[in-house]
């Protein structure tokens, strides 16, 4: 397990460098859901104003947008690339994003080097990319039954997490001798694990790191 944090100066039109240009602001952006090309996330504003209701609404990206509380809006719209990349090579993003104009910082988890090299090689699609603070969980394996530590082993080794994936679900199963939903169980209380020990070993570590330089 490794995490990065990762640069990206962002050269691809986006509404969210518009909207911080537009009214001279940064904040962070929290991801709610990634589905298919479309990212639903909220952001914090220090004010209420009608104006930031009416700039998302007239921009052709944006689906949907909403003021759930006086300064957060929940807004879905076409992802610019950046978290389609991470969630297309196996990542989990760590923390916020923050966006300050056209840069942006994303703090990401990740199993395999591959998948870091594929993700940078997606981000420079859209920019200019700077590797941060590269950091390697040594965490024992120990927390994970015997039977979730064979079916995660076999699925990096069969190319489960590859993209495109050399192996579907279904194939793993089989070649495990479970069913389906068994084996997908097992590698979401995997991951799940895997992650959280991730989380708190980073946590404890680094207790008030920057998500920022």
């Amino acid at each position: 397990m490794f995490q990065a944090e990762i640069h990206l100066q962002q050269e691809k039109a986006c509404v969210l460098d518009d909207f911080a240009d537009h009214f001279g602001a940064s904040f962070d952006v929290n991801i709610e859901e990634l589905h298919d090309h479309l990212v639903t996330f909220t952001i914090r504003m220090e004010e209420s104003r009608e104006e930031f209701l009416e700039f998302f609404r007239d921009a052709e990206q944006v689906e949907h947008v909403e003021r759930l509380d006086e300064s957060t809006y929940l807004i879905t719209k076409t992802s610019c690339g950046a978290y389609s990349a991470v969630d297309r090579n196996h990542g989990v993003l760590r923390r916020q994003s923050r966006v300050r104009g056209d840069r942006r910082v994303y703090t990401v988890l990740f199993f395999r080097r591959e998948d870091l090299r594929a993700m940078i090689d997606d981000f420079n699609r859209i920019g200019t990319v700077t590797l941060g603070k590269l950091t390697e969980f040594d965490r024992s394996k120990s927390m994970l039954t015997d039977r979730q530590l064979e079916v995660v082993t076999s699925a990096l080794e069969e190319g489960y997490f590859e993209w495109p994936r050399t192996i579907d679900s279904e194939e793993l199963a089989d070649e495990l001798g479970i069913s389906r939903t068994t084996m997908l169980e097992h590698l979401r209380k995997a991951q799940s694990k895997l992650l959280t020990s991730a989380l708190e070993e980073n946590d404890r570590l680094n207790p008030m790191e920057p998500t920022e330089r």
